[in-house]
């Protein structure tokens, strides 16, 4: 999984200066980091998991042009007669 940056210094020391005890604002800080950790997308994340629909998409594609091609080929010569 990929990292977050997150200061989890700073972040405890705003919460012990607006007063929460220090007990609290650390259960605060670990708990927000283990939120950020685990639910944030990343750049780098999010182009691995698309990847692989691009791939998808450029084979349906050709695909869809291919039986285009097929068909409008198969009306004219069903036109010409």
């Amino acid at each position: 999984m990929s990292t977050t940056t997150f200061d989890r210094l700073t972040y405890l020391e705003t919460l012990k200066a607006s007063g929460i005890p220090e007990d609290q604002a650390l259960a605060h800080t670990v708990a927000l980091e283990a939120a950020l950790h685990e639910s944030v997308v990343t750049q780098t994340g999010l182009q691995r998991e698309v990847a692989p629909i691009r791939t998808d998409m450029a084979v349906l594609k050709w695909m869809v042009g291919f039986n285009l091609a097929a068909t409008v080929g198969i009306v004219l010569l069903l036109l010409r007669h």
